[in-house]
């Protein structure tokens, strides 16, 4: 039997899953009443790595949001891909246009700061950086679940986690 377990921490998403998401969200506003008649629409942007929301209003873009976002969470995916700092600016034709980026991979900062969470609370579990992934080592198979647990939970975090490699 292994003297230590592991599993790695990446900030990734499932692509397919995202598109799904967005497929059943323009589904629901094509059959929607609000949305009838109206020129709303949501789409990725050119390469993939955002969304664009183009309503006839800020409800509408907002109602867009909140649709997406149910989408998203019975899909099983994070809200925190979803980078909505950017502000609503205005089209042409009185349109209203956002866009929305996606949060993906793990910059060395928040790498550090998530191992250093990690010791700070379990001093028995180590946290390695390999690059865009962060693996841990324990010991015990509880002290790794608790390591999970404590990360989902944390709100200073603003990236997607996944655990894979679980061993």
């Amino acid at each position: 039997m292994a003297k230590d377990f592991s599993f790695d921490i990446e900030s990734d998403f499932d692509m397919m899953e995202m598109t799904n998401a967005l497929d059943q969200t323009k589904r629901e506003i094509s059959q929607r009443y609000d949305f009838k008649g109206t020129d709303s629409t949501i789409d990725f942007d050119e390469e993939k790595k955002g969304l664009v929301l183009t309503g006839d209003s800020d409800y509408k873009v907002d109602a867009m949001m909140d649709i997406i976002e149910s989408k998203m969470v019975k899909r099983a995916l994070s809200l925190k891909i979803l980078d909505k700092s950017s502000p609503k600016e205005y089209a042409s034709g009185d349109r209203i246009r956002q866009k929305i980026t996606f949060k993906k991979g793990m910059d060395s900062d928040k790498a550090k700061r998530i191992s250093k969470i990690i010791r700070d609370t379990y001093p028995q579990a180590k946290a390695q950086v390999q690059g865009d992934t962060i693996r841990v080592f324990s010991g015990s198979k509880d002290d790794l679940q608790g390591v999970m647990q404590l990360l989902r939970s944390d709100e200073s975090i603003d990236i997607p986690l996944q655990f894979t490699n679980y061993r």
